[in-house]
């Protein structure tokens, strides 16, 4: 029997942020993660570099079915404060588009990061340990795993959602919610790409690859003006990973292909000024040409000279590049997926400590619970302050 004042079940961005805070308030802190490998998510997370924070980080850019639980972590533990810590170590990093920072070498320097971080507060990381078992007791929780018994007075679970399987997700922290009476709303693979009905995949065969700037709109009218990608399954790029986080089966999405132009008065142009070259060419130098040539088989684009498009069929064309809707089949799930929707219900918790208000001494951080960021490090900058909100009271 191991004892121990905190024992925080998953080695990922939330679980070791709230065991190196805990730890150096003088408690005794243990982690526990069934992986070989703490971290693993943020290692392969930007393409390896690890999009730790994004400057913007504020509530609004979270869903939660309440959507103020955030509002308290995000504003005592801000971006520019992980960035200072990031600086302390002396991890050299890199400003992208819309406040995303990333690593210039490795993510493996955020892991290394809070590794130290545990180590310099005393925290044991124990990997290859499975949870098999969790038991209320007086003193506070019992924790059978593959090879001993824990004892804490305060029990944390950061063990993420079900995203990326091949990394180890498990659904534990959900059951162990589910033991001790908490409500776990409905889990949906989120930030992860589309696929298509088999009709719209022969369409655009020969596409994957191409990007294209574009704006995203979801049936609820959320909508994100970033880049999509047409792949061999269906359509992914930034600006599908936003928008997945708002759509649900059988819905369309819309996609402005256009979003920097005004197509009716750039087709007006182009008739008094270019007026003998054909719609299909002209349209190439604003669209791939590849799906342009599509939109010509499909007959959504007449292939003549531009002078002979009349008011109706410039209307027409416009409204359909500027509103091109697509029903995707589905998502490719939690394969590839990079969060979880959903998950522990934040009316069980307390958005200060995040203790469960059922269940004293029993803690849910990061992933596990229902706040979802969208794409852009927003994720991640929840995971760290989660974690140290939790680490400064168990």
């Amino acid at each position: 029997m191991v004892i121990t004042d905190v024992l925080v079940i998953g080695a990922g961005a939330a679980g070791l942020m709230c065991a190196a805070t805990a730890g150096y308030r003088g408690k005794s802190v243990t982690v526990l993660d069934m992986g070989k490998r703490p971290g693993r998510k943020i290692l392969i997370s930007g393409g390896g570099r690890c999009n730790f924070t994004n400057e913007n980080a504020g509530p609004e850019h979270y869903i939660c079915e309440n959507r103020h639980f955030a509002k308290s972590a995000l504003s005592r533990y801000t971006a520019q404060d992980f960035i200072e810590l990031v600086e302390r170590h002396g991890v050299d990093y890199h400003h992208k588009t819309l406040g995303q920072l990333f690593c210039d070498s490795s993510a493996q320097d955020i892991v290394d990061m809070l590794l130290t971080e545990c180590e310099w507060a005393g925290v044991q990381v124990n990997l290859r340990t499975e949870v098999l078992s969790v038991t209320k007791i007086d003193e506070g929780y019992s924790v059978t795993t593959n090879d001993k018994s824990y004892q804490c007075k305060s029990l944390v679970v950061a063990s993420g959602g079900l995203t990326m399987p091949k990394l180890g997700a498990s659904p534990i922290g959900y059951k162990i919610a589910e033991q001790f009476d908490l409500n776990v709303l409905e889990t949906i693979a989120a930030l992860v790409p589309f696929t298509l009905h088999d009709h719209d995949k022969q369409r655009f065969d020969g596409l994957s690859g191409i990007s294209l700037l574009t704006e995203v709109i979801s049936e609820n009218g959320t909508s994100f003006k970033e880049n999509i990608l047409f792949t061999h399954r269906g359509l992914s790029g930034p600006a599908i990973l936003q928008i997945s986080s708002f759509w649900r089966v059988g819905q369309a999405v819309t996609i402005n292909l256009l979003p920097e132009y005004k197509l009716s008065e750039t087709l007006s142009e182009w008739q008094k000024d270019q007026g003998q070259k054909s719609v299909k060419n002209l349209l190439a130098t604003l669209l791939p040409k590849r799906f342009v040539e599509i939109l010509v088989k499909d007959g959504v684009i007449v292939d003549k000279p531009i002078k002979q498009l009349n008011h109706l069929e410039i209307t027409t064309l416009s409204e359909y590049l500027h509103a091109w809707k697509i029903k995707p089949n589905g998502t490719e799930g939690y394969r590839t997926a990079e969060v979880t929707l959903g998950g522990v219900n934040t009316d069980e918790l307390s958005s200060k400590t995040f203790e469960s208000k059922k269940q004293p001494g029993l803690f849910f951080i990061g992933e596990v619970i229902d706040i979802t960021g969208w794409l852009g490090g927003y994720n991640f900058q929840f995971c760290w302050a989660s974690g140290y909100a939790c680490g400064q009271v168990v």
